[in-house]
């Protein structure tokens, strides 16, 4: 039996400027088609350089206070994510406590 791929699409319109103005994305297997996103992370590890790249978008309506909530929640799923990875129960508190700040900081629970 072969190898299984599955494949994730970004797709970026800019203006003239570069700018992103639209943002979307298809991940089949997922179920999501050409759907519509305002902003994104993406982090990759090259093993041989033993870094992260990262490409960060978003598009240049995208509402700040929507940029704080996505940060937020980005935040936290990389607690989970870490968790999950390490089983480190003690610095995945901690990464949460830290979530807790920042929404507590920005008034996100209010």
């Amino acid at each position: 039996m072969g190898n299984i791929k599955s494949k994730i699409e970004l797709n970026v319109e800019l203006d003239e400027n570069r700018v992103p103005e639209k943002l979307h994305w298809s991940a089949n297997d997922g179920g999501v088609s050409n759907e519509e996103a305002k902003a994104m992370m993406l982090s990759v590890w090259d093993s041989k350089a033993q870094e992260s790249l990262r490409i960060d978008l978003w598009t240049k309506d995208m509402p700040v206070d929507e940029m704080k909530v996505f940060f937020h929640q980005t935040l936290v799923a990389m607690s989970d994510t870490f968790y999950r990875a390490t089983q480190d129960d003690k610095m995945s508190a901690t990464m949460k406590d830290f979530c807790d700040y920042f929404a507590e900081k920005l008034e996100l629970n209010k």
